[in-house]
Parts: C-alpha cells; sequence; structure tokens
C-alpha cells in the first residue's frame, strides 16, 4: 500500500495528534454545559484548563528523556493509555475539585506526546524530508480540535456530556492497539522496512542526527538546553503556545458568552479557526522545506517561517480585540491560526538540526516544558481577566503582545554564529 513505509509512521503520528487534541479540547467545547451542570465560575474554569499543564509540563520533560531512555514506542503506548484513562474518567466527576484532579493526572498522559513524536520524526525521517514530515503530523493537533467541535458538542447535546469523553477515551485505546502492532523505534528494527529505505534515513538524518552520540559526547545535556539557541527556539515557542492555549482553552466560550451562539452554532463555526490551523500545520512544513532547498540554510529557511507566522498571528489577534461581529471575528481567528500554526513544526526541526539525536528527546522535553508553561498562565490569566480584569479584549491585546515578543526573542538568541559554536562544541 505505502511504497515507503515512513508513510505509515506519519499517519499514526498524525491521528495521534487528532485524538490528543480532540481529548485536550474536548472540555472546552463543553465548558458551557459542565460550567451549569457543577456550578463552575469562569475564574473557576480558567484555573481548570491551566491544572492539566502542570502535570503536562513535568510529563514534557521526563517523557522526552524517557523516549531517550526506553524508546518512543514504549513511551507513547503508555502516555496514550494513561490520556484516554483519564479523558474517561472526567465522565465521573462530581465536582471542581474531582475535576481538578482528573484534569492533572489527564496532563500527565499527554505530556510526553510532543516530544515523543518529534523523537520518532528524527529516528524515521531523512533531512530533506523533516519539515514537511512534522508539518504533516503536526497538523493532526488541530484537525483534533476542529472535529472536537462538531463532535463532541453535538454528542453531548445529543446524549450528555459526559458520554462524550468515554467515546473519544475508547478511541484512544484502538489507537495504542495500532501504535504497538505498527511501530518500532527505528527504521532498521522494523521488519517491513526494505534495506534500501532504511539506509537511505540513516544516511540522511537531520544534521543532529549525524553528530556525536551520548556515548562520544563529553557535554552534558544542560550544556545543550540552556544554550542561547535552544532557549532561543523555546521563547518562540512558548509565545505561540500562549495563543494556542487561549484558543483552545477559551475560543467556544468566547464564540457562546461574547458573540451569543448557542451550542450547536458555536460547533459548527468553531470548526473554522482549527480548519485554518491545519493548512497553517501542513504549509509551514512545506514552506520551510522548499526554503531550504533554495537556500541551503536550514536556520534561514525556519526562521523565516516562524517570523511571518508570528508577525501575521499578532496583528490578526490584535484586530480580533475590535471585532464586534461573528464574522469579522471568526476571520481574524482564523487567519491568526493559519500563520501561528505555522511556527512549531519549524521550532521542532530547528531543534532537530541544534541538538544531536542522542539529547533530542531529553533537550525536546525541556523546550516543550518551557514553552508549555503557558498552557499554565495562558488560560487561568484569560479567566480571570474575562473574570476581573477588562474581559476578552484585553485577553487578545495580551496575547498579540506575546506573539510579537516571540519574534524578537528568536531574532537575539537564535544566530548562526551560536549555532556553529555549539555544533563545534558537540564535534570535539
Amino acid at each position: 500500500m505505502f511504497k515507503n513505509y515512513r508513510n505509515v509512521i506519519a499517519l499514526l503520528l498524525f491521528f495521534a495528534g487528532i485524538l490528543n487534541y480532540l481529548d485536550r479540547a474536548a472540555l472546552s467545547v463543553m465548558a458551557p454545559l459542565v460550567k451549569k451542570d457543577l456550578s463552575i465560575n469562569d475564574a473557576q474554569m480558567g484555573i481548570l484548563f491551566s491544572c492539566f499543564f502542570i502535570g503536562y509540563c513535568l510529563f514534557c520533560f521526563i517523557g522526552g528523556w524517557a523516549a531517550d531512555r526506553f524508546g518512543p514506542r514504549r513511551v507513547y503506548s503508555w502516555a496514550a493509555s494513561i490520556w484516554s484513562l483519564f479523558c474517561g474518567a472526567t465522565a465521573l466527576v462530581t465536582g471542581f475539585t474531582h475535576l481538578l484532579i482528573v484534569r492533572m493526572l489527564f496532563g500527565v498522559g499527554e505530556g510526553p506526546m510532543g516530544t515523543t513524536t518529534n523523537k520518532s520524526i528524527a529516528n524515521w525521517f531523512p533531512r530533506n524530508e523533516v519539515g514537511r514530515a512534522v508539518g504533516f503530523t503536526n497538523a493532526g493537533q488541530p484537525l483534533g480540535a476542529a472535529i472536537a467541535a462538531p463532535i463532541v458538542g453535538l454528542v453531548g447535546l445529543q446524549f450528555g456530556w459526559r458520554i462524550a469523553f468515554i467515546v473519544i477515551a475508547a478511541l484512544g485505546f484502538i489507537w495504542v492497539a495500532c501504535w504497538l502492532l505498527l511501530f518500532r523505534d527505528k527504521p532498521e528494527q522494523h521488519p517491513r522496512v526494505s534495506a534500501e529505505e532504511s539506509q537511505y534515513i540513516v544516511q540522511r538524518r537531520p544534521a543532529g542526527n549525524t553528530l556525536n552520540q551520548p556515548q562520544q559526547d563529553s557535554h552534558s545535556l544542560w550544556h545543550y538546553v540552556f544554550s542561547l539557541p535552544v532557549l532561543g527556539v523555546a521563547s518562540a515557542f512558548f509565545c505561540f503556545n500562549y495563543i494556542q492555549f487561549f484558543f483552545l482553552s477559551w475560543l467556544p466560550s468566547y464564540l457562546t458568552d461574547f458573540q451569543h451562539l448557542d451550542i450547536k452554532s458555536m460547533s459548527i463555526i468553531g470548526v473554522l479557526p482549527w480548519l485554518g490551523a491545519t493548512v497553517g500545520f501542513l504549509g509551514g512544513g512545506i514552506i520551510s522545506d522548499m526554503l531550504f532547498r533554495r537556500t541551503q540554510d536550514f536556520l534561514l529557511s525556519r526562521k523565516l517561517v516562524i517570523f511571518v507566522g508570528l508577525a501575521v498571528a499578532a496583528l490578526c489577534v490584535l484586530l480580533t480585540a475590535w471585532s464586534q461581529s461573528v464574522t469579522s471575528a471568526v476571520t481574524f481567528i482564523t487567519l491568526a491560526s493559519v500563520f501561528a500554526y505555522m511556527t512549531p513544526q519549524a521550532c521542532w526541526s530547528l531543534l532537530q538540526d541544534i541538538v544531536p539525536a542522542g539529547r533530542i528527546g531529553t533537550a525536546g522535553g525541556f523546550v516543550h516544558l518551557l514553552a508549555n508553561l503557558a498552557g499554565i498562565l495562558s488560560p487561568s490569566i484569560t479567566g480571570f481577566l474575562i473574570q476581573y480584569g477588562g474581559g476578552y479584549h484585553t485577553a487578545f491585546v495580551l496575547a498579540s503582545i506575546l506573539a510579537l515578543s516571540g519574534m524578537l526573542l528568536l531574532a537575539v538568541l537564535v544566530r548562526q554564529k551560536g549555532v556553529n559554536l555549539l555544533r563545534s562544541q558537540i564535534s570535539q
């Protein structure tokens, strides 16, 4: 069916992203019903959205270390099983405190997802395909958020919000079975991968993968994770994530509370920004690979995509702050999603070119930890701004300012001279 087996790996990771964000977005879609049923206000809802990231951030780092130590096959199967279990457990909650605990444990399961995906791509894809691979596999994430609105929303209206969580938890366990059956940690370990494809991948892995392995590397992990280029990537990722988690957590409530849509209309219209995000993920990967082929400058091709993505996203988010109609607001939010979601795959592929293969899981986990602190801050800050500090207008302005900050930090911290210095130290 597939000429190259790595396309099967890409599809598995793509569907993992769909399920991950379908699970994650379910609470925000069901927020109007959950708040009413459990007597929860907006400030409390912001805390619930944020508490997910307490466990999530910690296990971004632990999951990345585990992917280096035990391999992505084992780590992903455990992570997906845990997040599916606690997604289903959401159906059993009876109040704010109970839901708070379940969301934190749910975050523990989802934490390893991003870094383990990146580790899998680093093992399975040659350098000239990394941008497209990251873009395609991660495009499943906003697509999952997109289908969450109609699937979770309509199932919740028909059968109740608790049944919606049980259904998507079952889908997660089905994916785990497919992952264990079809995936191996490296192509050279897989009986279904031809010798030609395996050799092609091994000889063309990202630059970081061609550098010294841990047993030859005299530098500690902290030498890489606290280097300026890695911190610059983490900073840009953090600023993107602030926008992402603002939309992921509060967009359904914005459409129902501020734009006065009913849940059924929100479930349909709320799909558009996430379809735009899917286009951004795919387009960003294709464009960054195309720029690399033309310039042969890996750093420039990735940085340019991040710059343009964050710049246009900042402008569109700012314009949303003054939008009064549903049409203009959804248009600007969709455009912001298209361009903002061009940036994460550029960040991931840039990291693969900076950090050696034996450190990519742990270093990626550290970057993901720092970046996902935005998941703790963004939903809570937004919730308190809505409840006490100026409403959605102020929340949109703050998100725009942070997108611009990400551009500046990337420009200052990620420079060719610093990357070359880090590589020369690795090669010594």
